[in-house]
């Protein structure tokens, strides 16, 4: 029996193991396992414990239990998880960080 996949049509998975360098525009999720340098611009940004992001960011909702640095702006939430790092320049809505989740930089809080 297939497992059933649980990413839509319009989702990008990158596993661990697997390193991307580029630009990616994926209109649903984004969930990374591996390494990406580059731009990302997403509805939503999974990056799971062994997932490494070092570029421009731009997404509805982030979920970092893995590092996610250099210019990071998060429209909506932004979860640093507890093994979770984000490094560099923030700009976020909402906010939260889980004991032992870690942030290195400068923030700046775009709600109105």
């Amino acid at each position: 029996m297939m497992e059933e996949n649980k990413h839509q049509t319009n989702d990008l998975y990158i596993p661990e193991g697997v390193t991307f360098v580029g630009t990616i525009n994926a209109p649903g999720l984004a969930e990374i396992n591996g390494t990406v340098t580059g731009e990302i611009t997403c509805n939503k940004l999974d990056i799971g414990p062994l997932g490494d992001i070092n570029g421009k960011i731009r997404a509805k909702e982030i979920d970092v239990h893995g590092s996610l640095m250099n210019d990071v702006i998060c429209q909506g939430l932004l979860q640093i998880r507890k093994t979770g790092l984000v490094s560099g320049k923030l700009t976020y809505s909402d906010l939260d960080i889980e004991r032992g989740g870690r942030f290195e930089g400068d923030m700046t809080n775009s709600s109105r």
